[in-house]
């Protein structure tokens, strides 16, 4: 019988909670865009700075998991391959890819009421929380190419507001210091941005290997 993820129920240093966060995209006249929320400054982990929707994985994903197409599942299980999904062994690899994609659907329409096929999801990087930190993730990220009629919305009261931004202008309010990046969330979009359209990005099968930093970073320029 399929078991669900594994859930945490005492939160020390080195607990680690699996978390979905997505990349919605779109192409617009003044090139790539992203949907990205400003967190508010009082929030207890990653306050003040630049995020994708999402959030951790709950226990009602596990139930929701069913909803995704086997298909998909199959696929996203392969392109998880290297990460924590797989120390579940291949038989409940593909039910714990279902488990993360109905997580990443989940956030996303509560955090902007936009609501994404299973199928527009596609896996795209993997990050770790270094051990020793307060809060630990294992961290999943998705792109999503938004199609015409899907249109997020602010609606989260985590972020104080929440914007489509170019990846282009995003980098250079980073590198400025108007906007505040933490690493894994510059790691992503860097990614995206190289490869420039949204053809290119949907297109990609580049290889998905965790990263796990020595510590948290925020990117230097504040």
């Amino acid at each position: 019988m399929e078991q669900p993820l594994p859930t945490f129920k005492t939160h020390t240093p080195d607990t680690v909670q699996r978390a979905a966060s997505v990349l919605m995209l779109r192409e617009s006249t003044q090139g790539l865009e992203v949907f990205i929320q400003h967190r508010a400054t009082t929030m207890d982990f990653a306050a003040g700075v630049v995020v994708y929707p999402g959030g951790r994985v709950d226990e009602q994903d596990s139930a929701a998991a069913g909803q995704v197409p086997d298909l998909v599942a199959t696929a996203h299980a392969k392109r998880w391959a290297h990460t924590s999904v797989a120390d579940l062994g291949t038989e409940h690899a593909a039910f714990a890819a279902s488990v993360l994609a109905a997580a990443a659907q989940r956030e996303v329409w509560e955090e902007t009421g936009a609501t994404l096929s299973f199928q527009q999801l596609q896996p795209w990087a993997n990050w770790v929380t270094p051990s020793g930190n307060p809060k630990r993730f294992d961290t999943f990220f998705y792109v999503a190419g938004l199609e015409p009629g899907q249109e997020p919305q602010h609606q989260t009261t985590e972020a104080t507001t929440s914007q489509w931004i170019t990846t282009t202008e995003l980098l250079r309010a980073s590198d400025a210091g108007r906007l505040r990046l933490m690493a894994p969330t510059r790691a992503t979009l860097q990614a995206v941005h190289r490869l420039g359209s949204l053809p290119a990005v949907l297109g990609s099968s580049a290889q998905i290997l965790p990263v796990r930093p020595v510590r948290p970073a925020v990117h230097p320029n504040r």
